[in-house]
Parts: C-alpha cells; structure tokens; sequence
C-alpha cells in the first residue's frame, strides 16, 4: 500500500526558510510525479510545485525564485526548500504523487507551516 508522510513543517519568522521531506512507500515512487500543494483557510488547495520522474519541474509563480523541489530516487523521498518565507506562505502543505500513464494518485496527511510577520 502507498503511504506518503511529509515532516519538516513548522513556525518561522518572515523572511526565514523551511525543508520539507515526503517519504514515499512502495516501488513506484520513480515513476511518480511529485508534488506539493498547500491549503490556506478559506483557501482552495493550490499547486506549489511539482518534479516529474525525469527531474523536469515546474512552480507557481507566487514561489519562483524562492522555493526548490527536488527529488531522491534512491530514498523514495521528494524535499521542497523554502527560503525568503512570508506570511502568505502559511498554509498546511500536502504531498502528492501522480502517474502520467494512469489517473492514480495519493496525498500525504499535510503538515503545518506558519510564517509570522
């Protein structure tokens, strides 16, 4: 069975940067596209960035230049650093693994980041 659990959330201070880890169980992850999304209240759940399984990546345009997703095959893991945070980055961040060849897909259980003015 497919199990993604983010960790690294947590409180920062504007301006302040946070790693974010998804494990990933199961052999499929190098196939996947992962991504990670985020949920501010009241907000619908956007997309943050995603990498696809040959390493190609693509952001939103509100974190360009500020966040990095990248990828290990070997650890079954996908990272997403954030630098430069600011307060409108507060949002519970989920992970997510697609497939290009079916309509599969799983989502990690969030974890919270706050960022303080």
């Amino acid at each position: 069975q497919v199990q993604l659990v983010e960790s690294g959330g947590g409180s920062v201070q504007a301006g302040g940067s946070l790693r974010l880890s998804c494990a990933v169980s199961g052999s499929v992850f190098t196939l996947a596209v992962m991504g990670w999304y985020r949920q501010a209240p009241g907000k619908q759940r956007e997309l943050v960035a995603e990498i696809s399984s040959g390493g190609r990546t693509n952001y939103a345009d509100s974190v360009k230049g500020r966040f990095t997703i990248s990828r290990d095959n070997a650890k079954n893991t996908v990272f997403l650093q954030m630098s430069s945070l600011k307060p409108e980055d507060t949002a519970v961040y989920y992970c997510r693994m697609r497939f290009v060849f079916n309509t599969n897909n799983y989502w990690g259980q969030g974890t919270q980041v706050t960022v303080s003015s």
